[in-house]
């Protein structure tokens, strides 16, 4: 089994990663911020384009935990990953803090999608 760690950003703004393979599939956990926790949930599965052009997309299913506001960023890396990757993969996002400000969000976003590019970039490298 492999797993990679991945983070980025310092304090309250960090965001951290663990990719695992699981036989020809992955897991990658993302958390962050005061309280890392699991907050949605998506499921990655890579698909003949509907352009019928021969490339690969991606299909996502998400679950996410009420009150909880990480489905897209979990949605949005299940999709990235899978295709990326053409293996099926599964993401959880947990980031949470505490009365959060609005110019903030942007911050934890923006380090969520330069983590996510990384590990893209990292397993097409190893694979």
């Amino acid at each position: 089994m492999l797993v990679q760690q991945f983070s980025f950003g310092k304090d309250s703004f960090l965001i951290e990663a663990s990719f695992i393979n699981v036989g020809d599939d992955y897991v990658v956990i993302f958390g962050g911020g005061e309280k890392p926790h699991i907050g949605a949930v998506a499921l990655g599965v890579p698909r003949p384009s509907l352009k019928k052009d021969g490339t690969c997309s991606s299909s996502a299913s998400v679950i996410c935990l009420t009150g909880h506001k990480e489905d897209l960023l979990a949605r949005t890396a299940a999709l990235e990953l899978s295709k990326a990757f053409q293996h099926s993969v599964t993401v959880t996002v947990g980031i949470h803090i505490d009365d959060v400000a609005p110019e903030a969000i942007g911050v934890i976003e923006s380090h969520f999608k330069f983590l996510l590019e990384q590990i893209i970039e990292w397993g097409i490298s190893v694979e």
